[in-house]
């Protein structure tokens, strides 16, 4: 996801500091982004001219004290207090203008705010995977940001060609919200054997779904999708149909995420290029 959100922002000729901790992290993500760039070159989506500015715009590191910016969007793990601790270890050596923005796809953001000194600077900044191809962004302000803020991020959300939806804190936001049924149905439907997963896919993708539910799980990665659903869950009270599933609970356990492990609810020869 932090790579796909590089990609946009420097595709739309904005510098971008793309920062992991593990090195090993950062190489891939170059190369990964490379790989993106020749794709679209070969396909002739951009020029070579494009391609050398866009990857010319990023500074890959990893180290913190590089990362300097006006806006700072984090798309580590889905944990709160990590999420937390990033921010204000960054805004130790940044602007005190500068904007944190999460990309949480479940927790609270005004959570997180709370846990900051300065929760009139954090902002939801959602986007949807590969953040490089999907259009939709949505901006989740809290209690504590002013209409200034929400406004300037609406701004530059369009910038990058985006498609910018201003909601509420609340859970799953809105699309997490909605799109729970459509998985958990799917999951229900195969693991009471109704019918196999691919059928359900076939149907779904026949009636104009782009993806079915379960090659959209395998993308976006059985172990953060179960996340997005149990957080759901856990916070609107644990109702009977937002319950998650258990066979993806056990996927995940066995380490079956999906395109980026090459094996979820189908088998993948690579990782895709994101």
């Amino acid at each position: 996801m932090g790579r796909g959100i590089a990609l946009t922002v420097a595709g739309h000729g904005f510098p971008v500091i793309l920062y992991d901790l593990n090195t090993e992290l950062i190489s891939a993500a170059r190369s990964i982004i490379e790989n993106e760039l020749d794709e679209a070159l070969k396909k002739k989506r951009i020029s070579t001219t494009d391609k050398e500015n866009t990857i010319g715009k990023i500074i890959f590191t990893s180290s913190p004290e590089d990362c300097r910016a006006p806006l700072i969007i984090e798309a580590i793990v889905e944990r709160t207090e990590a999420k937390c601790a990033l921010f204000i270890q960054l805004e130790l050596i940044n602007s005190k203008e500068t904007i944190f923005a999460t990309n949480t796809s479940s927790l609270s953001v005004t959570l997180i705010a709370e846990q900051t000194p300065f929760p009139e600077r954090v902002i939801g900044m959602h986007f949807f995977n590969p953040a490089n191809r999907m259009k939709l962004v949505e901006i989740i302000k809290t209690k504590y940001v002013s209409e200034q803020l929400v406004n300037r991020i609406v701004i530059f959300t369009r910038q990058l060609e985006k498609t910018p939806v201003i909601c509420l804190d609340a859970p799953g936001f809105i699309v997490n919200h909605v799109a729970r049924p459509f998985y958990l149905e799917a999951l229900r439907l195969a693991d009471e054997k109704i019918t196999d997963m691919g059928t359900i896919d076939k149907v779904l993708e026949s009636a104009g779904f782009k993806l079915g539910p379960f090659h959209l799980m395998d993308l976006i990665g059985n172990d953060i999708n179960f996340t997005v659903s149990h957080s759901l869950y856990e916070a609107l009270g644990k109702p009977a149909r937002l319950k998650p599933s258990a066979l993806q609970e056990n996927m995940v356990k066995q380490g079956l995420l999906g395109r980026k492990t090459g094996i979820g609810f189908f088998h993948y020869t690579k990782p895709p290029a994101e």
